[in-house]
């Protein structure tokens, strides 16, 4: 089932909206209502993304950075390194 970009981009503008009035009226760090905007933001996005892919075959120069378990990308930079090293 495929989205009208222009429906995907409304509900991308009002979750920049959320998130805007989520910061704005935030309670310290790890407000839950930021974090919940924040990863709507993100949802909305790729919804966009790939509606705006399916109906024109065009993308955004935007992507959702995913997180990365700190233990995992120290270990990947330390394996790097040492290649470098070795090289």
């Amino acid at each position: 089932m495929s989205i009208d970009p222009r429906v995907a981009l409304e509900s991308l503008t009002a979750a920049l909206e959320e998130h805007l009035a989520a910061a704005s009226a935030r309670r310290g760090d790890g407000d839950p209502a930021v974090e919940a905007a924040f990863f709507a933001v993100a949802d909305a996005f790729e919804v966009y993304d790939d509606s705006l892919y399916e109906a024109y075959g065009e993308v955004t120069p935007l992507e959702v950075i995913e997180e990365e378990d700190d233990d995992e990308s120290e270990d990947v930079d330390d394996e790097e390194d040492l290649e470098l090293l070795q090289d």
